[in-house]
């Protein structure tokens, strides 16, 4: 394994010069590395045998760096203790040094970047600390992924399997801190949120045992078995790895060899001036004023920063940020004493994949969410089953659930006066889907409301806001206002707010008789038979009870100055204010089914109201007992009644899948028909007026045209019998008769001829061969001529011919 890591370590640190070789001459015999490194830790000690064996390879081939010998001074420092951590690490800066590999702890990371700074000495550390960049410190190279790239991969394995809730623990320094808030962040993006953030004293000597303290306290406790989900950063698999291979910080870190010879090559030098602002003069002991400024440090830092080759870790390349390309993770599965990769995740796609990144790399990136997976996963307990990543104690408290304690509908929801319990169509819901849970829930019932009448249902979301509650159940409607506060579940109730009116049952039969009568009438002179059954049909149609009401729809009544009614407590009031732009002065409330039904009765001139707005489960139980109250329209909202929990509670999600399954095998539905049964008025008045609806008065265009089409009628065929009455009647005698007798005479004989007339019937030619014509003068052809209609009339046995 050793020699193995050896060749590895060589092959990384094996320089190709990139330009012409310069002369020797122009390379100083030693060149100084300094390296900080916290001995006594994994990384650390690890870091200190590998720096050496790669040194002694490197010196060992004069074909690296020509025949300059690379040392490197060692310091230990003290990540415990911040204050001699730091005055270690200044005191080291007093050597003259060209980079230095290191520091991992994140407190002396901060203040040796301030000091490379000022002296132009590249720091290649491997701390992850998210604050530590670039632009704050510009001598700054960082060889290990940042946190932030870390906890976007902890956020995607959460994401992944749905849990939206964390509990952290961490080291209570500045590196578990700020490794804590980037993961805020990370979880929060992907709408996660860590509930419970925990924090222990950095203590101890070296932080991997509190890590281990921590899981042998959790099995302890029994938190290590079914149920639980433990996930772990890097300490983790860098303690396991110490063993078997070389973290790859230190490869990464280690590179400066790669650089230092590009550096030559190019016509560096390595030479040292003092600052005169480090001068100490009053006499201390610090010897600031040993501190030397590299003064190619800018040349060294651009060359380190433009390195870019393929080691044993992969691809050693920076951005200009300073920060390594394509950070990647793999995500292992711990069993027992064994190690198991199961995925990884790379910053090239920030997806979960079961593909090497390095397969990756070569492709455009595909991000889509649907392209993650992982293997298959041992979870604590030995089992393949998902954890649910979240259970309630056994001596969790009782919940505190608030419930209506409703004055009217109380089908729905309220408190039975007798036993004191909350009784109702939503808390029989609440109970049965509460009993799909795997786990117990231990609750009580707060009644909230006086029950002397309907409390007000945003004061109720107010509070499980608040956390007074920790949820609320009942007929409480999903709004888009309350779901900026608090979660709901899935709705249990598809609901929506309806237009309730007085209504008037009357008969249009009469009106379409006459105007069958009337047209038929017409028509049949005609003979357009057609036209009757038309018109009959449509009869029929109109021969039906209509809904009278003055409100047709929604636009009825936002355009009208009647009072409105809305129940007590809902959310109509505002939504008709705010959303209809109604105003409140004609917003009346009520508080029963009888308030409903008397302001209705009363109408808007009488101190009622013109219409109530509430929404539709209310509205269906109100009419299967008022039969003289219909909907007018249609519902002009489209919500649902859910329960309210605090934002990102676990038992909404729960609920939500068992409020499903109750649908799903018909329990639903029996509590429906249990609480919610109608009686016989409901099909009757639930029926629409819509504004769209068929009634007498949208046809009035065709009755006006149809009469006017009849009055021009009877009009032309008047004029018609009257020229055929007076060409068929002879002269009268001149025989002296009184005018009234003449003219009802006249008017008597006219209508007998009008009545005693048949309806023309269609002209006919008819062919008849020349040998069968009759020959007949041709003063009587008339007489034969097919062409017109011939008749009999009551005129004695003679065959009148029209002329």
């Amino acid at each position: 394994m050793k020699t193995a890591f050896l060749k590895l370590l060589f092959l990384i640190l094996f320089v190709i010069p990139d330009g012409p070789c310069k002369s020797l001459a122009g390379r100083p015999s030693i060149v100084n590395i300094g390296s900080i490194i916290r001995l006594n830790s994994t990384i650390g000690g690890v870091s200190a045998v590998a720096i050496q064996a790669a040194l002694d390879d490197i010196n060992s081939d004069p074909t690296i760096l020509n025949g300059t010998t690379l040392h490197v001074i060692m310091r230990d420092t003290n990540c415990d203790d911040g204050f001699l951590g730091m005055v270690q690490a200044l005191q080291f800066m007093e050597t003259d040094v060209i980079a230095i590999i290191g520091p991992q702890c994140s407190t002396i990371a901060h203040i040796i970047s301030f000091v490379a700074n000022e002296l132009r000495v590249p720091l290649m550390s491997f701390a992850s600390d998210a604050t530590l960049s670039s632009i704050q410190f510009p001598f700054f190279v960082r060889t290990v992924p940042s946190d932030l790239y870390q906890m976007e991969a902890v956020a995607a394995v959460v994401d992944y399997y749905r849990w939206k809730i964390v509990t952290a623990i961490y080291i209570d320094d500045d590196y578990g801190r700020n490794g804590i808030a980037a993961l805020d962040d990370a979880l929060t993006a992907r709408r996660c949120k860590i509930s419970y953030k925990i924090g222990f004293a950095a203590n101890t000597r070296r932080k991997q045992e509190q890590g281990f303290q921590l899981f042998s306290l959790a099995n302890r406790l029994n938190m290590m078995g079914n149920g639980y989900v433990w996930i772990a950063t890097d300490w983790l698999s860098s303690y396991l790895d110490a063993n078997s291979s070389v973290p790859a910080e230190i490869l990464y870190g280690m590179q400066v060899a790669r650089a230092l010879d590009a550096f030559f090559d190019d016509g560096g030098s390595i030479s040292f001036s003092n600052d005169s602002r480090l001068h100490d003069e009053t006499g201390g002991t610090l010897h600031l004023e040993a501190m030397s400024i590299f003064n190619m440090g800018n040349k060294m830092l651009d060359k380190i920063k433009h390195v870019n080759f393929t080691g044993a870790s992969g691809q050693v390349k920076f951005d200009p940020e300073g920060e390594l390309i394509h950070p990647a993770y793999d995500i292992i599965n711990v069993i027992g004493n064994g190690v198991r990769t199961i995925g990884f995740w790379s910053n090239y796609t920030r997806l979960l994949s079961t593909v090497h990144p390095e397969d990756l790399y070569s492709k455009p990136p595909n991000t889509s969410l649907a392209n993650q997976s992982l293997y298959d996963v041992i979870w604590p307990g030995q089992t393949a089953q998902k954890p649910r990543g979240w259970a309630f104690p056994f001596n969790a408290k009782e919940l505190k659930i608030g419930v209506p304690n409703r004055f009217s509908f109380k089908e729905f929801v309220t408190k039975d006066n007798v036993t004191g319990s909350m009784k109702g169509y939503c808390v029989d819901v609440f109970t049965q889907a509460l009993a799909l849970l795997p786990y117990p829930v231990t609750y009580k019932f707060v009644p909230f409301g006086s029950g002397t009448e309907n409390p007000h249902y945003d004061n109720l979301v107010q509070m499980v806001e608040d956390n007074e509650f920790d949820g609320a159940i009942g007929d409480i409607a999903i709004t888009m206002n309350r779901t900026k506060a608090i979660d709901f579940t899935q709705p249990f109730i598809e609901t929506g707010l309806v237009i309730l009116a007085p209504v008037k049952k009357h008969i249009t039969k009469f009106l379409g008789i006459l105007a069958t009568i009337y047209i038929g009438n017409v028509v049949q002179l005609f003979d357009f038979i057609f036209c009757t059954h038309y018109t009959a049909s449509l009869t029929s149609i109109l021969t039906v009870q209509q809904l009278d009401t003055s409100i047709k729809g929604l636009d009825d009544l936002k355009s009208s100055d009647y009072p409105i009614g809305f129940q007590v407590g809902s959310f109509a009031e505002e939504y008709m204010v705010k959303e209809l732009n109604i105003s409140r002065l004609r917003l009346k409330a009520l508080g029963s089914p009888e308030e409903y039904a008397e302001n209705l009765k009363l109408g808007p001139k009488k101190g009622g109201v013109m219409a109530i707005v509430d929404e539709r489960p209310y509205v269906e139980l109100f009419l299967s007992t008022y039969c003289k109250i219909a909907v007018a329209g249609s519902d002009f909202t489209s919500r649902g009644w859910g329960f309210a929990f605090p934002r990102d509670s676990p038992l909404q999600v729960d609920l939500s899948t068992a409020i499903l399954a109750l649908s799903e095998n018909g329990e639903l539905q029996r509590i429906h028909d249990k609480w919610l049964k109608t009686g016989g008025c409901t099909s009757d008045n639930t029926e629409f007026v819509d504004s769209n609806q068929l009634r007498l008065d949208s046809f009035w265009g065709l009755f006006l045209i149809s009469g006017v089409a009849c009055v021009l009628a009877l009009l032309i065929y008047f004029g018609i019998m009257l020229r055929r009455f007076l060409r068929h009647e002879p002269p009268e005698s001149a025989v002296s008769e009184p005018g009234s007798s003449k003219s009802r005479r006249s008017l008597k004989k006219f209508i007998s001829f009008v009545d005693d007339r048949e309806p023309p019937k269609k002209k006919r030619s008819l062919s008849l061969p020349r040998s069968s014509m009759p020959t007949t003068p041709m003063s009587n052809l008339h007489a034969l001529d097919i062409e017109r209609p011939v008749r009999p009339v009551r005129n004695g046995s003679v065959i009148d011919i029209e002329n």
